[in-house]
């Protein structure tokens, strides 16, 4: 029998907050992260504002205890920080198993997700390399690519991983690690897994976004009429996923499931998405039938809302397409954290399993003509009390990469 795939724990770490609970704080308080850069060293630092993290890699590196005190990656620190928090829910020990028992732990699994990896040290290499081939710290492009970020922050963690493996669809990539968790766990193949991802501010990011003529040289207004385009962010986000068994055997008593997910592609466009949202309701629709719940028991939709006129009308038209019969309640967060790129889809499923556990609505800011201009819809404001029972997450990437995941209260 295919287990249910609860929420055990979750952690975070963006331009609003160092943990979880700092974030939602920030939220409820309308307080945005976005300003001007000050730690990534570029000629950009004030033509865009970005969802950045007030500390150097040095502070990060001591904040998380990182014992191999070689050059980090940015992106390694702040994947780590919120992985601890996600896993502290858990009583482990450092080998894997559980505490004071010295028994062999259960399957477990860490998937992350990146686009930036260690790009932010390569690109510190290169400048001295290109002047002198003798000069320059090799040690600085080891962790370039993807999966060395994964496993770094894997061995750090201190856990016997039985599966560790790496995810970078674009700006899908946290959406679909969490996917891939779940799978795995419905399947009977992994009892726990550490799904998410993480990215930091580069140079390549910035001038790529900034080539593409789609970042806002103010505060970015996603959902709104008179939107410029995107900020960019920083950060990490990770969903630690259990099984029933798990569940009972720790007493844990999380109330909230993953029971919908679904990745779909568009294929219209390297960078855009389709003007009619084709993949957007595909991806949607999907996590739907997965969750086997129909449009109308959805009461929130956390946006992938990136503040583009491209991605927050392909959007609106795939929702409308969707939810003929009346739409549920909308916000997008990246008004707060920037665009973290391939983190925002754990940073985000963090906040909607909040919404779902407190029972509040947390809102987009700078909204003054929304996109969608039916009263009530867009959350304008912090909001309590609410009755919600279903939320569903947008992550919609480059390349038409679309995903959807459904959380729902137990």
């Amino acid at each position: 029998m295919a287990s249910n795939v609860h929420i055990a724990g979750t952690g975070v770490v963006s331009a609003i907050g160092m943990n979880l609970a700092e974030n939602l704080l920030s939220l409820a308080a309308g307080r945005t992260g976005i300003g001007p850069i000050r730690q990534l060293q570029t000629v950009h630092q004030t033509d865009f504002p970005s969802g950045e993290i007030p500390l150097s890699n040095a502070e990060l590196q001591q904040r998380c205890g990182w014992e191999d005190k070689r050059p980090q990656s940015r992106t390694a620190l702040l994947g780590k920080l919120a992985a601890m928090e996600a896993l502290s829910t858990l009583p482990m020990q450092r080998n894997g198993s559980e505490s004071g028992g010295g028994k062999p732990g259960f399957r477990s699994a860490f998937i992350s997700a990146t686009s930036v990896a260690g790009m932010d040290l390569t690109e510190d290499f290169f400048p001295p390399f290109l002047q002198q081939a003798s000069a320059g710290r090799l040690q600085q492009v080891v962790n370039h690519e993807c999966g060395a970020i994964t496993h770094a922050i894997a061995g750090s963690l201190g856990v016997n991983w039985d599966y560790c493996t790496t995810i970078s669809t674009a700006c899908s990539s946290a959406a679909n690690a969490i996917m891939l968790g779940a799978r795995l766990i419905k399947a009977g193949k992994m009892d726990m897994v550490l799904a998410g991802g993480t990215d930091a501010l580069s140079r390549f990011t910035l001038n790529g976004f900034n080539t593409l003529m789609i970042l806002d040289h103010q505060l970015c207004q996603p959902f709104d009429q008179q939107r410029r385009g995107l900020n960019l962010g920083e950060g990490a986000g990770y969903l630690l996923l259990v099984n029933d068994a798990v569940k009972e055997r720790f007493g844990l008593t999380s109330q909230v499931r993953v029971t919908g997910y679904a990745n779909a592609n568009d294929a219209h466009h390297q960078t855009a998405s389709s003007p009619d949202g084709a993949g957007s309701f595909l991806a949607m629709q999907g996590a739907l039938a997965v969750s086997q719940l129909q449009p109308a028991d959805i009461q929130y939709i956390n946006l992938h809302g990136t503040g583009t006129q491209n991605n927050d009308a392909s959007e609106s038209a795939a929702i409308r397409r969707l939810f003929t019969n009346g739409l549920p309640r909308l916000s997008t967060t990246k008004g707060f954290t920037g665009h973290t790129l391939a983190a925002c889809g754990a940073i985000e499923a963090a906040y909607s399993v909040a919404s779902l556990e407190r029972q509040c609505l947390y809102p987009g800011l700078r909204i003054t003509q929304p996109v969608i201009e039916e009263p009530g819809v867009m959350v304008n404001s912090f909001e309590e009390g609410v009755a919600l029972k279903n939320i569903l997450s947008n992550s919609f990437g480059f390349g038409g990469n679309c995903s959807s995941l459904i959380f729902s209260l137990s």
